[in-house]
């Protein structure tokens, strides 16, 4: 019970380390599973392992291959999660640089590591294929902590986020196809030699093997597609109810992973990455909350997933990868297979060469890839094919190696090839009405970065119709730190009509994404009262009611150039004198702009532009005025 309970609490602080000092959870769960399983035998009272994840003779938590089940389940779960997460349309929409990456430097990586792992490590080809079949993947949850706190360009930061979601599951159905195909390359009356360490010949390709491994293909692709059509039809038909949809999705997805792998070996995991990737993509109504359950529980199955893994790892196996081998295999894969990866998928883009040389620098491996690697490389163990113990404890090492090298150096390699953002000059807009759409979409006419935030779907897709990047998020509920496109974000403008969520808006995302300022507009009480003194405030003359009004009325955002602090104060008064119109911000000629009420990093000289919302305004009195008083300036 002690230690059934230690795995859990221990998964779950791992977490919250991960967390606190902004690291890959998968770090600290493989040195604490280290730390409590072979590395533990060195200094505990009897020589024996604190946790032992197989039963022995003396203790342990899976009698015979139940730990193996569980494993697969797990991975299984885990697969399903990421195959929601794979959106057909993001791939074509994002295209260029991010599909090379995920196809041609998918390639790259996997005969690059297969060649490199049969020549300098020795191992057999199959083996070779099926390790660099598992590195393929990076992975949203070991990049996205990594980069949260440097701010790169956009351009950058996409990159590297759409890889690790996209990825995932792409790089987990090439390692389960390899696997097939290795699994039903041992013929069956051959296992006894491949398990007195023999094998058939170094593996020759049968007929056998090529038809079990069609059908291997055949079968996880028609019951992943079976159970995706039969989960969509009984959520939309609602015969399963709101309170078991969760739960039920749970059931189902075990369900299509047990009879896949009944009719075909090895054809379980394929069928759940299908299935997600069939729910994944269509309309179903319920999918954002379905991923919300998915996520807690692929933490919780993580947490205590990679603890016994880690765990079960042995200190032999340890010993095996501890050689000059090693060192030139993770060199090769790091500084050789990466970035030629990269540079011919970023060829022709707009990325600089240090840009690209920073892609190539941040690629560590996660938790797919160890995962997977444990369960299929046990599996091959037992079957006895040769060169299949190096697969856990290699796979297992360059996850460590890279996730501890680009969670030390990220940020110095970031600094050292230019590629930080000097300023975080991005906005981000709280709330996606009318008013927030058109403000919105001049700031990125003036090429700002701006993100619209809002919980209204209709808002959302209405910003995104004008071209404007807009997020689908509830402030209360939706941390939106770990989004690692936003690392450029530096203001922040709170502009829904409820004073209460722009307050929270404010208090939750000021230290994100407000270092270089936060506002919000006035409520009706204070401009009522007067109460305009607060340097928080996006506009001190209107409220989101008039602010509203003058958008519906006068849908557009003016400009007027004023040459000095006497026009500029002129223009300002008459502009705040017209309940039609509202003055925002004020752009100097370098292409800074300022809130009105915020002028700081404006000094009004010539060509200086004042930008309102309103009716179109004459402004020749101000000027003619402005001479007669400065005729020196004329």
């Amino acid at each position: 019970m002690l230690e059934l309970a230690g795995i859990i609490i221990l998964g779950i602080f791992a977490q919250w380390i991960a967390w606190k000092i902004k690291i890959p959870a998968i770090l600290p769960l493989i040195l604490i599973g280290l730390a409590v399983g072979p590395l533990s035998t060195f200094y505990s009272e009897d020589g024996t392992q604190w946790i032992q994840p197989i039963w022995n003779t003396q203790k342990g938590f899976f009698p015979g291959e139940s730990l193996f089940y569980f494993v697969s389940l797990a991975i299984g779960i885990i697969l399903f999660e990421g195959g929601l997460t794979l959106k057909m349309g993001e791939i074509k929409k994002v295209g260029g640089v991010i599909g090379k990456l995920i196809s041609l430097g998918s390639i790259v990586t996997f005969f690059g590591a297969g060649v490199a792992a049969h020549y300098f490590f020795g191992l057999d080809w199959q083996i070779s294929f099926l390790f660099s079949g598992l590195i393929i993947v990076t992975g949203p949850t070991v990049i996205t902590p990594i980069l949260r706190n440097i701010p790169l360009r956009k351009d950058v930061s996409a990159v590297l986020k759409w890889e690790g979601i996209l990825i995932d599951p792409i790089g987990a159905l090439v390692a389960v196809l390899v696997f097939g195909f290795i699994s039903v390359n041992i013929p069956l009356e051959g296992l006894d030699q491949a398990a007195a360490g023999g094998h058939t010949e170094g593996g020759s390709y049968t007929k056998h093997a090529l038809t079990e491994f069609g059908k291997i293909i055949v079968i996880g692709f028609a019951f992943g597609l079976a159970g995706g059509f039969a989960m969509y039809h009984a959520v939309k038909r609602k015969v399963i109810p709101h309170y078991l949809l969760n739960v039920a999705s749970l059931s189902m997805v075990l369900l299509i992973f047990v009879l896949s792998d009944l009719f075909a070996h090895e054809s379980g995991l394929l069928a759940v990455v299908i299935m997600g990737m069939y729910l994944g993509n269509s309309d179903l109504p319920n999918l954002k909350e379905l991923l919300y359950f998915k996520e807690s529980l692929s933490v919780l199955l993580i947490s205590i997933l990679f603890i016994l893994l880690s765990a079960n790892i042995s200190v032999e196996d340890l010993l095996l990868i501890y050689n000059w081998k090693t060192a030139i295999l993770f060199a090769v894969i790091i500084f050789i297979v990466r970035p030629i990866g990269v540079f011919l998928s970023t060829a022709k883009s707009g990325l600089s060469t240090k840009e690209k040389l920073f892609i190539s620098w941040v690629g560590p491996r996660g938790i797919v890839a160890a995962g997977i690697a444990s369960l299929f490389g046990t599996k091959l163990v037992e079957l006895g094919v040769p060169g299949a113990e190096y697969i856990t404890p290699l796979v297992f090492g360059l996850v460590l190696v890279t996730v501890l090298l680009n969670a030390t150096t990220a940020r110095l390699v970031a600094s050292l090839l230019g590629v930080f953002l000097k300023k975080s000059e991005g906005i981000m807009i709280i709330g996606g009405s009318r008013v927030s759409r058109l403000i919105a979409a001049y700031l990125q006419k003036n090429d700002r970065h701006v993100v619209l935030v809002d919980s209204n779907r209709i808002n959302v897709e209405k910003a995104k119709e004008l071209g404007l990047d807009a997020l689908s998020a509830n402030i209360y509920n939706d941390d939106l730190s770990d989004n690692i496109e936003l690392s450029d974000m530096g203001y922040l403008l709170a502009m829904t009509a409820n004073d209460a969520i722009n307050r929270q808006a404010m208090a939750k995302f000021e230290k994100d994404f407000g270092q270089n300022g936060t506002y919000r507009l006035i409520t009706t009480e204070e401009l009522k009262n007067n109460k305009t003194k607060e340097s928080d405030l996006f506009c001190s003359t209107h409220d989101y009611g008039e602010l509203t009004r003058v958008a519906e009325e006068y849908p557009s955002i003016q400009e007027i150039e004023v040459s000095n602090q006497a026009v500029f104060t002129g223009a300002i008064n008459l502009i705040n004198q017209n309940k039609d119109a509202i003055a925002l911000f004020v752009k100097s000629t370098e292409g800074v702009i300022a809130l009105i009420d915020n002028l700081k990093e404006i000094v009004i000289d010539q060509n200086t532009t004042i930008a309102y919302l309103g009716r179109p305004m004459d402004f020749e009195d101000v000027m003619i005025s402005n001479k007669e008083e400065s005729p020196e300036e004329a």
